[in-house]
């Protein structure tokens, strides 16, 4: 009997291993299917929601700026910088000005993001300057153009759109430099960028205003105010705060400070952090300044940082949240992963 024990052993295994294998046949995820069910656990849950958008309180417009290469050129101080210092490629700016206002230009930025989200993340202004102008093919001299831009139009992918195919089409390197409205046009006047894509008005006309701008050829005011999209409110989904009932943007507002509920600040004066100021009851008296919501600290959070970053911030605390709507939708399609929030 000794002698049976090893091959029946040896039986019940072979007869164990092939149950397992074809038993389970039809309910074992294909090698497909592995790869996206780990994904989606690798994916961070987005509790945030969009709750209130297209208030009228809420355009988000865009705007190119050529700089002036006899700029008053000062440095983050505000102390004059040597202009001999300083090489501003106004051929190569002229350039990508022009084509992202020709026909192909402008239609290719509508139509960004509607293949990926089922909507137009956005929209050209009626009134938009438009350019017809010859655009010439990069030379050694002119091949590098440098752009100092805000976090939403890169953050949304836009740049990473339409930059290619001007390159490949004319034969320039465009330079990308992303920050909030406020740093872009820091490190112009910094004599750093050859042109500026912005949202924040204010700050672009005293930037015109100090004599930083050009108007290039074909056009009648250095500021070129050509897109738009969308502020929008967002915030956890259960929203504590019951904006979604609110009349409109500002009462929302005035919900979130009454009920002291989180909210998440960009506090580095870009068009987004701009917009959010001008929201907030004026009796809070909250500005740039932080003394100004010093006493609202327990949940007023200013970040002094991109959107992507605060849109993290904002999911994992579950607080509410003045964005862009195109990065909104980036950041959600992403799972919660943006360039800037690395």
């Amino acid at each position: 009997m000794k002698k049976l024990v090893l091959p029946v052993i040896l039986a019940l295994s072979a007869a164990l291993l092939l149950c397992a294998c074809g038993g389970a046949k039809g309910n074992t995820p294909s090698s497909a299917s592995v790869p996206e069910t780990k994904a989606a656990m690798d994916t961070p849950s987005i509790g945030l929601d969009i709750l209130i958008e297209e208030d009228e309180s809420m355009i988000n417009t865009y705007s190119l700026l050529a700089v002036n290469p006899q700029a008053p050129w000062v440095d983050a101080d505000g102390n004059a910088v040597d202009a001999s210092t300083v090489a501003i490629n106004t051929a190569g700016a002229d350039a990508l000005i022009n084509w992202m206002l020709s026909d192909e230009g402008l239609d290719a930025a509508a139509k960004y993001g509607f293949d990926d989200y089922g909507e137009y993340l956005f929209y050209i202004k009626d009134d938009a300057p438009k350019s017809v102008a010859e655009i010439p093919a990069a030379t050694d001299e002119t091949k590098v153009i440098r752009m100092s831009t805000t976090t939403s139009v890169n953050d949304s992918g836009l740049l990473g759109y339409l930059l290619p195919i001007f390159e490949e089409k004319y034969g320039y390197t465009v330079e990308v430099t992303s920050a909030g409205t406020g740093k872009a046009i820091a490190n112009a006047k910094m004599g750093n960028a050859d042109l500026l894509l912005v949202h924040a008005k204010a700050q672009e006309e005293e930037f015109i205003a100090g004599g930083f701008a050009r108007t290039i050829d074909g056009q009648s005011a250095e500021r070129l105010a050509f897109m738009y999209n969308y502020f929008v409110l967002c915030g956890p989904k259960d929203d504590p705060a019951k904006v979604k009932d609110a009349a409109d943007v500002k009462a929302a507002f005035a919900e979130i400070a009454n009920g002291k509920h989180l909210f998440v600040s960009r506090g580095d004066k870009s068009g987004t952090h701009t917009k959010e100021l001008s929201l907030w009851p004026e009796e809070l008296g909250i500005t740039e300044e932080a003394s100004s919501f010093e006493a609202y600290q327990d949940w007023y959070i200013s970040a002094n940082s991109g959107m992507g970053v605060c849109l993290t911030m904002a999911n994992e605390q579950g607080a509410y949240i003045l964005s862009d709507k195109a990065t909104f939708l980036t950041f959600k399609a992403n799972g919660g992963i943006l360039e800037d929030a690395k």
